[in-house]
């Protein structure tokens, strides 16, 4: 596993399972072009771009370059490094018929392929700084975020605490807990709710 610093954004969730393969950070889709009107999704990208910045990952067609274009506009682009992926032909395993350009997508290509982007793109030689206490589906438990019978509404509590959208998975909460905040101060922030009941 590769660890990347910033918080990476692909366009789909094939694209976001190939990745999830090779590195270590958080990956956020676009769910294509949904990133449009989806202010919560743009909200948490622009937070994330902040904390740690962003490393755009999308497919070399036009689509994939008006969802970079659309990034570029959101958030401001000190925060931005871009990763590309050449035009490669032919079609992805899981369709029937190549894309409307005939180019591979992320999903598509090698592993050898997407390091080699990451590596073009300068953030394999990154130096990341160690999270002395990453925050754990164990302390989710331990903290009633999962698996007690009021989990959800805490979680759903915890949500609008940092902002965060709401149709976050619990794996993805993790990842992006990891990249904003750390154990202590989540451990802060769920007593501080706990006692708002």
């Amino acid at each position: 596993m590769i660890k990347i610093k910033q918080a990476v954004i692909v366009e789909g969730k094939y694209d976001k399972i190939k990745l999830s393969n090779i590195i270590d950070a958080p990956i956020i889709q676009t769910d294509g072009f949904g990133i449009f009107k989806d202010k919560e999704l743009q909200k948490l990208i622009r937070k994330l771009a902040e904390k740690d910045g962003l490393l755009v990952l999308t497919d070399s067609d036009s689509a994939g370059f008006k969802i970079r274009s659309f990034i570029g506009a959101t958030v401001d682009n000190k925060y931005i490094t871009h990763a590309y992926i050449p035009d490669i032909f032919g079609k992805e395993k899981r369709k029937d018929e190549p894309s409307k350009e005939g180019k591979l997508g992320v999903e598509g290509v090698s592993e050898q392929v997407i390091i080699d982007a990451l590596e073009n793109a300068g953030v394999l030689c990154e130096s990341v700084e160690p999270v002395e206490r990453p925050i754990t589906k164990q302390d989710f438990y331990e903290l009633g975020l999962t698996g007690k019978k009021d989990s959800a509404s805490k979680r759903a509590k915890l949500l609008k605490y940092y902002d965060l959208p709401s149709r976050l998975s619990t794996n993805s909460l993790i990842k992006v807990l990891n990249s904003i905040t750390d154990y202590d101060e989540l451990t802060q922030a769920v007593n501080l709710l706990t006692e708002g009941n």
